[in-house]
C-alpha cells in the first residue's frame, strides 16, 4: 500500500540508557525527559518510561478522534476523557510485549451513542491502527 504524504513528520531521540535512566528528546526541545525503569519492573521509578509516554500519546490521539467523530455525526458530547492502559508482559522467548486498554468516559449521550462514537473513533485513530492486530486492545466506553 502506497502512503500517502505525511501531514506531520514528529522526531524524537532517545540517548544515554534509554529506558533505564536515558533521556528523550524531541527535534524542537518541547519534550526534554528523563526515562526511568519503573519501580514495578524492579527499576527506581522517579521519571516517566516508554508504556506511559505510548498512553499518553494514545490516549490524546483516541480524544481527538472521538471529538472528531462526534462533530461529523453532529452529537454533542458534553464531557470527555480518554484513559489509556498500556502493559509490558515478558513473552517466552525472553522478549517483551504489550497489550492495551482504552477506556472512555463520556457525558450527554446514550450508551449506545457513546459505544458508536467509541467504536468510530477506534477506527480511525492513528494509534488504534497502528497497534490493530498486533496486540491485544480493549476499547469500552463508560457513560457518567
Amino acid at each position: 500500500m502506497a502512503m500517502s504524504k505525511p501531514l506531520y513528520l514528529g522526531i524524537a531521540t532517545s540517548t544515554g540508557d534509554g529506558r533505564a535512566g536515558g533521556q528523550v528528546r524531541t527535534d524542537d526541545g518541547l519534550l526534554d525527559i528523563s526515562l526511568a525503569i519503573p519501580k514495578g519492573m524492579g527499576g527506581p521509578g522517579g521519571a516517566t518510561n516508554p508504556e506511559q509516554l505510548f498512553a499518553a500519546g494514545w490516549a490524546a490521539c483516541f480524544h481527538s478522534a472521538l471529538k472528531a467523530v462526534a462533530a461529523q455525526q453532529k452529537t454533542r458530547i458534553t464531557d470527555s476523557a480518554v484513559i489509556a492502559e498500556v502493559q509490558i508482559h515478558p513473552t517466552p522467548e525472553g522478549g517483551f510485549s504489550l497489550s492495551a486498554a482504552l477506556h472512555v468516559e463520556l457525558s450527554g449521550v446514550e450508551q449506545a451513542t457513546a459505544d458508536k462514537l467509541v467504536d468510530a473513533a477506534h477506527a480511525i485513530c492513528p494509534y488504534s491502527n497502528a497497534t490493530r492486530g498486533n496486540i491485544p486492545v480493549t476499547v469500552d466506553a463508560t457513560v457518567a
